[in-house]
């Protein structure tokens, strides 16, 4: 039976030491990466959001109809907002953030979709489970802490 190196030994500690500074560096690089990236991607969003919404307000000024349709108009209107919420979700991920994009996602499909009334009992469900999760399982003090250390 082999032994195992006694924890003392000095160069053990100092090669130990060496691995844990280094699995800091990468780990600190891969973090930055990924919220680099967020960043881009939720400007990326927002740009394209600030164009949908901009169609939208001259497609509302030049067409003649285009009030006679309140489902198309909410659902191009509704989508800008979930779009938005993304957005908020990935600039601050806190779980109120994430319960809040999931909550308004789910609120467009019931109020835009008109599928059998299973469907809307689902996502109702849905919405209270989403609140009774905020509600009871989420302390207020982790509501606004971010998920992500950003270092």
């Amino acid at each position: 039976m082999s032994q195992l190196p006694h924890v003392e030994d000095p160069k053990l500690r100092e090669r130990d030491e060496k691995f844990s500074k280094h699995d800091r560096r990468v780990e600190y690089f891969f973090r930055r990466l990924l919220r680099m990236m967020e960043m881009a991607i939720a400007a990326i969003t927002v740009l394209a959001l600030l164009i949908a919404l901009g169609v939208e307000l001259y497609a509302m000024f030049t067409s003649e109809g285009y009030f006679s349709d309140a489902s198309y108009m909410l659902h191009n209107l509704l989508t800008i907002v979930v779009g938005l919420e993304f957005v908020r979700m990935l600039l601050d991920t806190t779980p109120a953030n994430i319960l809040e994009v999931l909550t308004v996602a789910i609120t467009r499909h019931v109020i835009l979709s008109h599928d059998d009334p299973w469907s809307n009992l689902a996502c109702i469900a849905c919405i209270a489970g989403l609140f009774a999760i905020r509600r009871f399982l989420i302390r207020r003090s982790e509501l606004q802490e971010e998920m992500v250390d950003n270092d």
